[in-house]
C-alpha cells in the first residue's frame, strides 16, 4: 500500500471513530441534559466556561457559540482564574466546566471557590465518577469508548463529542429563547450573514440629487445625459404627477440604437421599459438581490407607498455593500 493510500485509510478511520462517538452521545441527551439547559436558561448573569488544554480550546468555542446565539457567555482560563480572574464570576452566573478526566488539577482547584460563591456548576466530563462530576449540580456525560488517536492518547473523539454537546446546549437554548434571524444578525453585524439580515435597501440606495430621474417628455439625448451624470446605468421615468411609469437602462439604449431614431426629438416614453420592477426602501437588501437575480435585471427603482420613486440601486451597490 502506498503512503497516499495510507493517508486516506487513516483519515477515514478517524472519521469513523469520531462518527461512532458522536452517535453514542445521544444516550447523554437525557434528564441531566434537560436540567443543565434549565440552569442555563434561568441564568440571570452569564455562562462562565472553564477548561484546560484541549478542553479549554473546546470551551472557548462553546462560549462563543452560546454568546452568539442569545446566551451571554465567556471563557475563563483556569490558570488565570486562580490568579484573579475568578473575580469575574458573580452570584448570578452559571459555571460550565470541561475536563475529560474530571480530575484536571487547574479545574478541580477552583471547586471550593465556586462552592463558596454558591454558583451553579455544570460539568462536562468523560468520567461520571470523577471529582468534577461529583461536585457539579449537573454532570453531562461526554465519555467515549476510544480516541481516534491509534495510541488512544491524543484528545480527538473526546473533544469532538464535547464540542457537539456544547452545540446541543446552545441550540436547545436558542430555540427555548425564541432566538430569531434578526437576533442573530444583531450579534454578527460585521459578517456577510449579518449584512444580509440587517442591511436594508434604504441604507444603500441612491436618493435625492444622486437618483437619476427624468420626466416622460424628456428627450432621449437629455435622458442619456442624466444617466451619464448619475452613473447608475439607468434612469427613472415619471409622469406629470411624479409617479413612476418606466425605466430606461443601458440595455434599452442598445436596443434603441438599432432603430435609428433621432435622439434629440424622441421622448424617453417612446423607448423606455414600462412597468419596471420596484422595491420598497424598508425591504432587506438581500430581497433586492433576489429580485434582480429572479428577473435577470441589474437595477431597481425604490418607490414609496404611492409609487413615486425615492431612490435607485444597482447590482454594483449590492456588491459594494457585501450583500452578494
Amino acid at each position: 500500500m502506498s503512503q497516499a493510500e495510507d493517508f486516506v485509510k487513516n483519515g477515514i478511520q478517524v472519521i469513523e471513530v469520531e462518527k461512532a462517538a458522536v452517535a453514542a452521545l445521544q444516550k447523554s441527551i437525557d434528564k441531566n441534559f434537560a436540567d443543565a439547559c434549565q440552569l442555563l436558561f434561568n441564568c440571570q448573569g452569564r455562562i462562565v466556561v472553564i477548561g484546560m488544554g484541549k478542553s479549554g480550546h473546546i470551551g472557548n468555542k462553546i462560549a462563543a457559540t452560546l454568546a452568539s446565539t442569545g446566551s451571554p457567555a465567556f471563557f475563563v482560563h483556569p490558570g488565570e482564574a486562580s490568579h484573579g480572574d475568578l473575580g469575574m464570576i458573580t452570584a448570578d452566573d452559571v459555571v460550565l466546566a470541561l475536563s475529560n478526566s474530571g480530575e484536571t488539577a487547574e479545574v478541580t482547584s477552583l471547586l471550593p471557590v465556586i462552592k463558596r460563591l454558591n454558583v451553579p456548576l455544570i460539568s462536562m466530563t468523560g468520567n461520571p465518577k470523577s471529582t468534577l462530576s461529583k461536585f457539579a449540580n449537573v454532570n453531562l456525560d461526554t465519555s467515549v469508548d476510544k480516541e481516534a488517536c491509534p495510541m488512544n492518547l491524543a484528545p480527538t473523539a473526546s473533544t469532538t463529542v464535547a464540542l457537539v454537546m456544547g452545540d446541543a446546549l446552545a441550540v436547545a437554548l436558542l430555540q427555548a429563547r425564541g432566538f430569531t434571524e434578526d437576533d442573530f444578525a444583531l450579534s454578527h453585524p460585521g459578517g456577510s450573514l449579518g449584512r444580509k439580515l440587517l442591511l436594508k435597501v434604504e441604507d444603500i440606495m441612491h436618493h435625492g440629487e444622486l437618483m437619476p430621474l427624468v420626466s416622460e417628455t424628456t428627450s432621449l439625448t437629455n435622458s442619456l445625459l442624466e444617466m451619464t451624470e448619475k452613473r447608475l446605468g439607468m434612469t427613472c421615468v415619471v409622469n406629470a404627477e411624479g409617479k413612476l411609469i418606466g425605466i430606461f437602462t443601458d440595455g434599452d439604449l442598445r436596443r434603441t440604437l438599432a432603430k435609428g431614431l433621432d435622439f434629440s426629438s424622441t421622448p424617453i416614453n417612446q423607448v423606455m421599459t414600462h412597468s419596471p420592477k420596484t422595491i420598497n426602501a424598508g425591504k432587506l437588501a438581500a430581497e433586492a438581490l433576489q429580485l434582480m437575480e429572479t428577473h435577470a435585471i441589474n437595477a431597481l427603482v425604490v418607490v414609496d407607498e404611492v409609487e413615486k420613486p425615492i431612490g435607485a440601486l444597482n447590482m454594483h451597490d449590492l456588491l459594494k455593500a457585501g450583500v452578494v
